[in-house]
């Protein structure tokens, strides 16, 4: 077979006719072209005879990204490849996206070129080149619907962790006068520590009537509370004091917009109805007890469950705002993954596969910057004190390999249940934890069992009379 490939593309070179290529080489997309995204221009390369330039330089201005789409269909283009680089592929994307074009976002260390070699045309040229012989594949974006819920949820990250710093600002600037408030409340941001700040800001210094303001249900007394209010007041520090305050509710009442949106959003989403009567039933029935400060405004639970038809938040370690944050990232069409073992893979929940010379090198799994892996492995790492055989499960391989690898596993087990809950339309059915430790003592009896016979021996259970 390599021999007559090898015979023809030999008379091919020879002769200067035209056969045709290997089934591997062959032109899977004749009509592709390149793009190497630039902060300021883009490359753009297509087939030789599309035009007289198959190299063009286009600006990165929204007038020049509409001159290059209508470039690309004067060549007859009907696909694009391009590297994900930074945010500035994002806006050419959609474009190209909405002129009808099949765009594929790749990932910049599977287009990699020959060291040396490094140059906005020739990497433009080899993206072309690549797709036109289908070695890319494109990088997973959920529709415009998940897309729009998706930002949403990540400014609303973005606003609570800069929200967080100006905490730290308060807490400098009472420190700074040597009042002890972060030793006596859990949180200085709760119902006490802000009425406490917010007198000091407006002019109160009676540390008797600080303490005044002391919830019943704090822990510390109030004569602790009040002796830590002791301080030694300056002006410029109270300064610090009420701007980082300032700054701080105007942050809180950012992410309370954001909680609007976000519900807004939620009600576009179209109602799942094979499961309806079971939906309200499961909503009245399990309420969330999460007392975050930073849980979104509205009931997040019911929502969920009226788009999707199940109750993520039944497993272990997966709450409402967890759920909801997975289904920004993925969405609810989960087609595009063959099966939980792809789904997993792509989460880098999965052992490596590094082997040479017949030797495994290495099982480390890969480095992800995926928001829903990092989602899972958080609420993996909730999984210790759970009395259910998830929790088992990672408690068993905590004491065996460690807290980071039993993360690890722990987070691929709730990706699969997850990944089947959405694919099939199936409840969760929590076994328990005495089932998972009944079916882990099965497991090493029978490898016991199993070892015994192949050394000769026969395993005979001890029964104690009573």
């Amino acid at each position: 077979m390599r021999k007559d490939t090898k015979q023809k593309m030999c008379k091919s070179n020879k002769n200067g006719a035209s056969e045709p290529l290997p089934l591997h080489l062959s032109h899977i997309n004749k009509m592709a072209a390149g793009i190497d995204i630039g902060s300021k221009s883009h490359f753009v390369a297509v087939p030789e005879g599309c035009d007289e330039d198959c190299v063009r330089e286009f600006s990165s201005f929204t007038a020049d990204l509409h001159e290059l789409a209508n470039w690309l269909e004067k060549c007859g283009i009907d696909t694009v490849a391009m590297e994900s680089t930074g945010v500035y592929w994002i806006a050419l994307y959609e474009i190209l996206e909405e002129r009808g074009f099949e765009v594929k976002l790749v990932d910049a260390r599977h287009v990699k070129n020959v060291s040396g070699r490094k140059t906005d045309v020739l990497d433009c040229q080899w993206l072309q080149q690549l797709h036109t012989y289908g070695l890319l594949n494109g990088a997973f974006r959920p529709n415009e619907q998940v897309c729009a819920l998706r930002s949403y949820l990540r400014q609303r990250s973005m606003l609570i962790r800069e929200g967080s710093s100006h905490i730290h600002h308060m807490q400098k600037a009472l420190s700074q006068m040597n009042i002890q408030l972060h030793n006596v409340l859990s949180d200085i941001t709760g119902e006490t520590g802000m009425k406490i700040i917010r007198a000091i800001i407006g002019g109160e210094r009676d540390a008797k009537k600080l303490s005044g303001y002391r919830d019943r249900n704090c822990k510390n007394p109030i004569e602790i509370i009040e002796k830590s209010l002791i301080g030694h007041y300056r002006e410029e520090h109270i300064f610090a004091l009420t701007q980082a305050v300032e700054l701080y509710d105007i942050y809180r009442e950012k992410i309370i917009a954001c909680d609007n949106k976000i519900e807004k959003q939620l009600l576009l989403f179209d109602e799942h109805t094979a499961r309806e009567s079971e939906t309200k039933e499961t909503c009245e029935t399990k309420k969330s007890k999460s007392r975050c400060k930073n849980k979104l405004s509205f009931d997040v639970k019911t929502h969920l469950i009226r788009i999707t038809g199940i109750d993520l938040t039944a497993i272990p370690g997966i709450e409402a705002p967890s759920a909801l944050k997975i289904i920004s990232e993925i969405g609810l069409d989960l087609s595009r993954w063959k099966s939980s073992k792809h789904f997993a893979s792509w989460l880098g929940l999965c052992p490596g596969n590094k082997v040479s010379g017949g030797k495994r090198l290495s099982g480390k799994s890969k480095r992800t910057a995926n928001y829903v892996a990092s989602t899972l492995r958080m609420a993996a790492s909730t999984l210790h004190r759970s009395q259910s055989a998830l929790g088992a499960f990672f408690r068993r391989l905590k004491f065996r390999l460690g807290a980071p690898k039993a993360t690890t596993a722990a987070a691929h087990k709730l990706a699969v249940i997850i990944f089947n809950m959405l694919k099939t339309g199936s409840e969760y059915v929590e076994t328990g934890q005495g089932y998972y430790e009944k079916q882990h003592h099965e497991r090493i009896v029978k490898s016991l069992r199993m070892r015994a016979e192949k050394l000769g021996f026969r395993l005979v259970e001890n029964v104690v009379n009573q």
